[in-house]
């Protein structure tokens, strides 16, 4: 299906222009994006946590230790995870309709636990390749030790939506003959110059994947 089928949890209602179900848009923005924020319900209490992800097709996977509180709360329970990217800033000539540029992401689902030692991992090298492209092969894969110690947990992408902003500021027309500058800032592309660990062997170079970094959808694919 080339749409996910709205619920009740991610249909839009304010601005629902800016909204989509489009599996294309979310999974670009999904295999875009580095870090998510997870909601969950822990001790009666709500709780956030920031970690990295990856997708493996119509799932989201994330990775911590075995004894990681918020791995552990959503197995089997219910979850929040939003991923965002901020394109720019909106800058208008009134404070009121200053803005920003993004695509997000929002999805709900149920936590389960990745436990076949070979399936996990085939997502420790997605989640690898899908920080830097090229860094599996440059690196010591986890050994059995360290794959025991990692709790892998996968969220179905079935319950999501997206939503997005772009475009230049929306200003009231009766401001637009005031003497401000109006338009959009775009949030900066490439990173910067990697810096090599403090005992990092003189003859080892940075390799060519890392040089001229990016995560647009021109990098992605």
């Amino acid at each position: 299906m080339e749409q996910f089928e709205p619920t009740e949890r991610t249909r839009l209602r304010r601005l629902a222009s800016r909204g989509s179900h489009d599996r294309k848009t979310i999974y670009g923005i999904l295999d875009e994006g580095l870090v998510c924020h997870v909601a969950y319900v822990n001790d009666g209490k709500p709780a956030l946590t920031p970690t990295l992800y990856v997708r493996d097709g119509d799932r989201l996977c994330l990775h911590g230790a075995q004894a990681n509180r918020t791995l552990r709360s959503i197995v089997g329970a219910e979850a929040a995870v939003n991923v965002t990217l901020l394109d720019g800033l909106v800058l208008a000539r009134s404070a009121f309709h200053h803005s920003v540029n993004y695509r997000s992401v929002t999805l709900y689902g149920r936590g389960e636990e990745v436990s076949d030692p070979a399936e996990k991992a085939r997502i420790f090298e997605l989640l690898v390749e899908h920080v830097a492209p090229g860094r599996w092969e440059g690196s010591r894969p986890p050994n059995d030790r360290e794959s025991a110690a990692t709790l892998v947990v996968a969220l179905p992408l079935e319950e999501c939506a997206a939503k997005l902003r772009s475009g230049p500021p929306i200003d009231d027309a009766e401001d637009l003959e005031l003497p401000h500058w109006a338009g959009v800032l775009p949030s900066p592309r490439l990173w910067g110059t990697p810096e090599p660990a403090p005992d990092l062997r003189a003859e080892v170079e940075a390799p060519e994947y890392l040089l001229g970094y990016r995560r647009d959808s021109d990098a992605s694919g």
